[in-house]
């Protein structure tokens, strides 16, 4: 099971489409973020959405540095580095969540947020909010 932990982590739009490379101290809330379009930005714009690789360290420092380290390498690097350690290109984020589903619903019910209906939710009982287009899942 994963913790909140420091880590950096690629996310891919497809299979050798457009990267992203971010640190966090909560792979699984961030990578649900990312997810459901709650961080304005660059994985918004261009829907880089799938966990494609991660890495866990001890400290913050460490994990900021090997970001800045990923980001400085070429395309090419990036692309092998996945390719090693997730051939398939699998969503990582999934595997990460279905060891956490008990975190998944606490990050969710908390804030209510009020984003729609999301598949990787879709075993969670949901609470309709007051505009009917919009689930809460709790």
């Amino acid at each position: 099971m994963i913790r909140r932990q420091p880590a950096v982590y690629i996310l891919a739009s497809k299979r050798n489409g457009t990267l992203y490379i971010g640190v966090t101290s909560d792979l699984l809330k961030r990578c649900w973020e990312h997810k459901n379009n709650l961080v304005d930005g660059f994985t918004k714009q261009y829907g880089v959405h799938q966990l494609a690789y991660f890495e866990l360290h001890r400290h913050i420092t460490e994990a900021i540095t090997r970001e800045k380290q990923l980001k400085k390498w070429n395309r090419a690097w990036k692309l092998k580095l996945i390719e090693k350690h997730n051939p398939d290109w699998k969503d990582l984020w999934q595997e990460i969540a279905s060891m956490n589903n008990e975190r998944i619903v606490r990050y969710v019910t908390p804030e209510c947020i009020c984003r729609g209906s999301s598949p990787e939710f879709s075993g969670f009982p949901r609470k309709t909010c007051g505009n009917d287009k919009l689930k809460h899942y709790s």
